[in-house]
């Protein structure tokens, strides 16, 4: 079922999916570990959303960084911020509005299971990416999900949130076919996100998709269950997220 940024997340998705600076510095250290050391490079961040990693993108490499986001809500709140190297456009995956081979890299973070035509995606990416350029694909894996404690507190959460995601074989055997090469699965080790207490209140801005697969029923039942066990230790701190990285480079 697709999400529909437009009608709620958008105005939710700053606030809950904010990163901190710790969390920013792991995945700066990233990036630059598998990018050129050339500076400027010229890049896309496709499924920009309001700008989380763009500006900040563009800052790591020099830019000019190209923002392509469907959500005509979303993308008006990326655009507000302003950055000189940044400019907004409207597109998606399957259809990236740059010239052939006019970026050194490209990102999308946390946006392959929102796309619909996967070998579409995959070609698209390749014709906008140079020859050698690189493509970053943060995603989640239906055979390597992460142990998310908030989810417990969802009895159907673990279940629905793997169903969203394709296994890695499969996602490496589309880029495959259309020109990729696999370089590397970088696994991330990010910063603790703060307390539970504080995920909590993020947590129930809803602003992560996840939630759009829920029933209205199952949120509520599923939040009054949470907050009673983060009220138990507020302050319990969350332990530091692995996250998945593959490392494309295009032929």
């Amino acid at each position: 079922m697709p999400v529909n940024y437009d009608d709620r997340l958008y105005k939710a998705y700053a606030q809950g999916r904010a990163l901190n600076d710790e969390q920013y510095a792991a995945w700066a250290a990233a990036f630059v570990r598998h990018l050129p050391a050339t500076r400027p490079l010229r890049g896309v961040d496709v499924g920009a959303g309001t700008g989380r990693f763009t500006p900040f993108l563009a800052d790591l490499v020099g830019g000019p960084l190209a923002g392509v986001e469907p959500s005509d809500r979303m993308r008006e709140i990326a655009e507000r911020a302003g950055h000189p190297q940044v400019r907004y456009l409207q597109g998606n995956a399957e259809s990236i509005p740059l010239a052939d081979d006019s970026v050194d890299f490209a990102l999308l973070f946390l946006v392959w299971h929102h796309v619909a035509d996967k070998a579409a995606a995959a070609r698209e990416l390749l014709r906008v990416v140079r020859p050698g350029g690189t493509l970053l694909l943060r995603s989640q894996f239906a055979d390597r999900m992460p142990d998310l404690w908030w989810l417990e507190a969802f009895p159907r959460g673990r279940e629905i949130d793997a169903a969203l995601y394709q296994p890695l074989d499969v996602v490496l055997t589309t880029f495959g076919a259309a020109g990729w090469d696999f370089v590397a699965l970088d696994e991330i080790s990010e910063a603790s996100p703060g307390s539970r207490v504080g995920r909590l209140a993020k947590l129930k801005t809803r602003s992560l998709s996840l939630f759009a697969h829920f029933t209205e029923a199952e949120i509520e039942a599923g939040f009054a269950e949470l907050e009673r066990r983060v009220r138990a230790d507020p302050d319990a701190p969350i332990p530091p997220a692995v996250s998945d990285l593959v490392v494309l480079r295009a032929t």
